[in-house]
């Protein structure tokens, strides 16, 4: 009999789980569609062989479950923005990163930071990249203080 042992994901396929959360994300904040619903049809129409799917589920259904307590992370760093008037995108990717900061204390900040950072580039607007980056930055100052300052 084989034992089933559970792999730790790799960074690539947590990467990949995080590209689809952030567009189930936007999914459901424009559309308000319901989440087990855009789970169900990103895991129909894509290959989810090299993603890390429980984290993808977690991320999707995670977010709007604490979003009061996710969006407080980072609101008091928007400076002169309302979160009103941001773009889905950087909204579904600050929400996505401040839910890591606060219940994925295994996610080092930086990740979290590099890789919104990353999709920001992919599907953000032009310069979206370097308000995220900044916002998350001192977001992860209230919420990592411990982690930053080591």
């Amino acid at each position: 009999m084989q034992d089933s042992v559970k792999t730790t994901p790799t960074p690539a396929a947590r990467r990949k789980a995080r590209h689809y959360a952030m567009q189930g994300l936007y999914q459901w904040q424009m559309a308000g569609a319901n989440l087990s619903a855009i789970e169900a049809e990103f895991r129909t129409d894509n290959d989810m062989t090299h993603v890390d799917v429980d984290y993808f589920h977690e991320l999707l259904h995670g977010v709007p479950q604490y979003l009061s307590e996710v969006e407080a992370v980072y609101v008091p760093h928007l400076q002169e923005r309302s979160s009103d008037e941001l773009d889905p995108v950087t909204q579904a990717l600050l929400r996505m990163a401040c839910y890591e900061f606060k219940y994925r204390i295994d996610v080092p900040y930086k990740v979290v930071i590099n890789e919104s950072v990353s999709l920001a580039k992919k599907f953000g607007a032009a310069e979206s990249h370097k308000f995220i980056n900044g916002v998350l930055d001192r977001a992860a100052s209230d919420v990592r203080a411990i982690e930053k300052r080591a």
